[in-house]
């Protein structure tokens, strides 16, 4: 991972044993690849796993408290008369 771009990488290497054998079928192509993936802001890579052939990357949004969304009260007319009316008492 470099910036917001993850890149994934792999190859397959032949052992001295693959290459003797005879093949009448190969299903997964064994040909090295490349993959990049634009992540979004705040995006982290937790870790990756390879189970049963799948490779599983684990990302979690990690949104720093100053960008979070805040509830912010609104006051109701009586409440907003209220303090005006208590401002020109004192």
């Amino acid at each position: 991972m470099k910036e917001n771009t993850l890149t994934i990488r792999g190859e397959k290497s032949q052992s001295q044993d693959e290459r003797k054998g005879e093949v009448l079928h190969q299903g997964i192509a064994a040909r090295a690849f490349e993959r990049t993936f634009q992540l979004a802001d705040y995006v982290q890579v937790k870790g990756a796993s390879l189970e049963n052939g799948l490779l599983h990357v684990d990302l979690v949004r990690e949104i720093p408290e100053a960008k979070k969304p805040r509830q912010i009260a609104i006051a109701t007319g009586d409440a907003v008369e209220g303090k005006a009316e208590s401002k020109l008492a004192a």
